[in-house]
């Protein structure tokens, strides 16, 4: 199991949110340099970061701190969080990041997505966020009325890879991941499903791992210690 550590970003300082509420949000750490050479320390081999202010604004808010982050960063860094046309992912690909996250963007602008693809296919990975099976877009703020299923399936045909699937009920809450959610995508789609949300401790990565999942990303059980990065999960 590969583990990503995440660095939620919200005015330059490390935070989690409670079910991407931006109102609940707890901060976690002071600096985000330091954090990062924490996990790197720790043996993450790719750190996820989120510019949640740029999830909220719809354009990257906070490229200074994170193009600085890339440049320090020993390991591949996966940025999301306001990406939603061709300037904003190719200045976070010419700062260094090796994947990026496309959430908002890929569900209402489907020029861009396949702009994004046909040009830095092999850094494009797609965030699916959802609630009770439905996309959620603009920081999670806005239910559509797509189900997250056919969503994938539209992805996948488009040559999307991976997907980060993330279940916001679940997200921040340390109440574990949604298995089931995990088992129905992996019966419904070849893409790379990458789990985020709700994960409490080395028991759900090896649940993931039962059932075919070999990549999480894993906020606040990190910082609560309650995941070790390097410990044995499969």
């Amino acid at each position: 199991m590969k583990v990503l550590p995440a660095i939620d970003l919200i005015n330059g300082k490390c935070v989690r949110l409670y079910q991407g509420d931006f109102s609940k949000a707890t901060q976690v750490a002071d600096d985000p340099e330091a954090q990062l050479q924490r996990f790197i320390d720790n043996g993450a081999e790719m750190i996820h970061i989120v510019d949640l202010d740029g999830a909220k604004a719809g354009k990257p808010v906070q490229l200074p701190l994170i193009a600085r982050l890339c440049t320090l960063s020993s390991v591949p860094i996966e940025v999301g969080g306001g990406l939603r046309d061709l300037r904003a992912v190719k200045q976070y690909i010419d700062a260094g990041a090796g994947r990026i996250v496309l959430g908002t963007a890929a569900i209402e602008n489907q020029n861009f997505l396949q702009q994004a693809l046909d040009r830095y296919r092999d850094h494009i990975v797609i965030g699916v966020d959802a609630i009770d099976g439905k996309v959620a877009t603009r920081g999670w703020e806005t239910v559509t009325e797509t189900e997250d299923t056919s969503f994938i399936k539209q992805m996948e045909a488009l040559g999307v890879k991976t997907i980060i699937y993330t279940d916001i009920s679940k997200d921040g809450t340390m109440s574990g991941p949604n298995i089931e959610a995990y088992k129905r995508l992996k019966q419904t789609t070849s893409c790379h499903i990458v789990a985020s949300g709700g994960i409490r401790g080395m028991v759900d990565l090896r649940a993931l791992s039962e059932i075919g999942i070999s990549e999480a990303i894993v906020g606040k059980a990190i910082y609560d210690r309650k995941v070790v990065l390097g410990g044995s999960a499969s």
